[in-house]
């Protein structure tokens, strides 16, 4: 065996050995916490149980769950549509310009996304900047409440995940053959084929990218919901961090946990075999 041969082994083995401890053991770990009992001296019996599952259906975690899903969907949907038309026009910027616009998309995550969190409450709260503007402007005529509400925490969701829309839908556009836009326009193709039958099929896999990288993090950002909506707003991801540090109930945290893993993984098989391999190799 050569020495090329035995380095990429060696690489291989390493890469199988962090994923086994850092992926697979603490899945696995999850898996098992998942059929064990509650007590309320102990955070776990090794007593085998089906009533995790069982709780699962229970009127309050379906609520949060439902209220989980909708808000994400509504983060998801208005980062798509703020993201899209951002990344087209990043994408045809001239190229002097464009690597500074695009550092401009990356600075926010060179910042915590807690101090960003901050940044939002200073920004929407009774005598923050915005109603300040606002009532400058007499278009109000009292301070809006926006903080400890649910948009709140929707405008801290989509500030913050937005970056994970624009990147991978500006990447896939940058690989994009825009011969085929300039190709329709020279046959009279409006802009609205343009867009519905060349720009929104070739960007198909960008598209799926940013949803798997908003989707589920949307249900799950537990501080987000925490700062900016308060004992009002209860998702996933305060849920998890309830169940694990405050009542305790490691089993019941593990399946909310393994439950939001198995959506994950049903949502990637779907992408990988919606998208062909070409566009997926594109990203």
């Amino acid at each position: 065996m050569n020495s090329d041969n035995i380095s990429k082994a060696t690489s291989i083995s390493i890469l199988y050995f962090w994923l086994s401890l850092f992926c697979l053991l603490p899945l696995g770990l999850i898996f098992i916490f998942t059929f064990l009992q509650h007590d309320n001296t102990h955070l776990y019996l090794w007593k085998f149980t089906l009533v995790n599952y069982k709780n699962l259906f229970s009127f309050l975690y379906l609520r949060i769950f439902w209220r989980s899903l909708v808000l994400a969907f509504w983060v998801t949907a208005i980062c798509l549509i703020i993201g899209y038309p951002f990344a087209y026009f990043l994408t045809r910027l001239p190229q002097k310009i464009k690597p500074l616009m695009t550092l401009l998309v990356i600075v926010p995550f060179w910042t915590s996304s807690l101090l960003r969190s901050y940044a939002i409450i200073t920004i929407i709260q009774a005598h923050g900047i915005l109603n300040i503007i606002l009532l400058k402007l007499h278009l109000i005529h009292t301070p809006l409440q926006l903080l400890y509400t649910n948009t709140a925490v929707l405008i801290g969701l989509v500030y913050n995940l937005l970056p994970f829309v624009v990147l991978p839908l500006f990447s896939n556009m940058e690989k994009m053959d825009w011969r085929l836009v300039e190709a329709a326009q020279d046959l009279g193709a409006n802009n609205y084929k343009i867009f519905f039958l060349i720009i929104l099929p070739l960007t198909r896999a960008g598209i799926f990218s940013a949803i798997l990288l908003t989707f589920l993090p949307a249900m799950t950002l537990f501080y987000i919901p925490d700062l900016l909506g308060g004992a009002k707003s209860l998702l996933l991801g305060n849920l998890i961090q309830m169940e694990f540090l405050q009542i305790r109930n490691w089993p019941m945290g593990a399946t909310i946990s393994l439950v939001l893993t198995l959506i994950m993984g049903i949502v990637l098989l779907f992408y990988f075999r919606s998208i062909p391999e070409k566009q997926r190799e594109a990203l």
